[in-house]
């Protein structure tokens, strides 16, 4: 059964493992199966999908594969959805298609909503600082997207917690509060959700901002498909993405082993139980799963079921993860 947690210190809850549409939703990929997995999350209780208008690829086609699922399938269902969006990156041609200044903002937040058909989306997200435009630019174009009508919260992703605190301050002087704060995370990538003042997650649950972690299988290297050697149909494999070769180190495939083992006398899969060590802490709002198929997606689910560790556990994760050079 889905288990539904609040963001922050917002009123509203989001399912603990939400449906990201980062990869395999795009022009490139399979419609039908896009389909299927959409509905089976939504069926399971994952209401809530996350987006960016360049995910794809093509940049701006998951969006639109998404919308058009949503007209097709799930229009009378709208209001049982939390839909978030983001802009920052680059998306088009030209020099306001990247960054986050309040002219792309604006003219992005106004594409995704045609992209998906919506008149609203629930969170619009700054997905990421660009290293020029000043916080309360950026912020302010948040608070006046809301104030539009176009989004019900707002959202950051990738911010250094330095410019974190910046961005809860001005967004909380506006009477707009920070529902989201997202980053990634995961056993190899911990320090956003560490203890202590650098610790995104920390800085996040002290201003009321509810906190969301994607890739938090580390694009597969948390999972069993490394183990002998590089497949050639992996993420690994491509010339281009966001898990290179070289970071498919002995190390790291290791200690994927050795969680295997705890994971296993679990009664868990590893993915399920990355997915259950990154919820185990409470301050974690959501964790956004990436599936290639609708079974990966009900095998994902099944880290519900296993949400408690023992001390004993804790300590021989953090005794395997503990080795110089996981860190990434």
């Amino acid at each position: 059964m889905m288990k539904y947690n609040l963001c922050g210190r917002s009123g509203v809850r989001i399912p603990a493992l939400s449906l990201g549409l980062w990869h395999n939703f795009g022009s490139v990929d399979s419609y039908d199966t896009a389909r299927d997995m959409l509905l089976a999350a939504f069926d399971a209780g994952i209401c809530h999908f996350d987006l960016a208008n360049n995910y794809g690829p093509e940049p701006g086609s998951a969006e639109e594969n998404f919308g058009r699922i949503l007209r097709t399938d799930l229009a009378a269902h709208r209001d049982e959805m939390f839909i978030s969006t983001k802009a920052g990156h680059a998306m088009w041609p030209g020099v306001y298609g990247d960054g986050s200044s309040r002219k792309s903002l604006m003219a992005s937040c106004d594409q995704s909503l045609r992209r998906m058909g919506l008149e609203y989306v629930d969170v619009f997200y700054s997905h990421r600082y660009d290293g020029v435009t000043p916080i309360e630019e950026t912020m302010q174009a948040l608070v006046d997207i809301v104030r539009s009508g176009k989004a019900l919260y707002v959202g950051i992703s990738k911010y250094p917690v330095h410019l974190q605190q910046q961005c809860y301050d001005y967004l909380q002087s506006q009477g707009v509060p920070c529902l989201l704060s997202q980053y990634p995370a995961n056993m190899f990538k911990r320090g956003a959700i560490a203890d202590g003042p650098e610790s995104n997650l920390s800085v996040a649950a002290e201003n009321g901002s509810g906190f969301i972690c994607f890739s938090p299988l580390a694009q597969g290297l948390l999972t069993t498909k490394y183990f002998n050697g590089i497949p050639a149909d992996s993420r690994a494999a491509r010339a281009t993405g966001y898990l290179q070769e070289r970071q498919v180190t002995p190390e790291r495939v290791e200690a994927a082993r050795q969680l295997q083992v705890i994971a296993a006398a679990r009664g868990q899969t590893l993915p399920q139980m990355a997915l259950a060590w990154l919820l185990h802490d409470k301050r974690v709002t959501s964790v956004i799963i990436g599936t290639s198929s609708v079974a990966q997606l009900k095998d994902n689910l099944h880290a519900l079921e296993g949400l408690e560790f023992s001390e004993v556990e804790l300590q021989c994760i953090d005794s395997i993860l503990s080795v110089e050079g996981l860190a990434m």
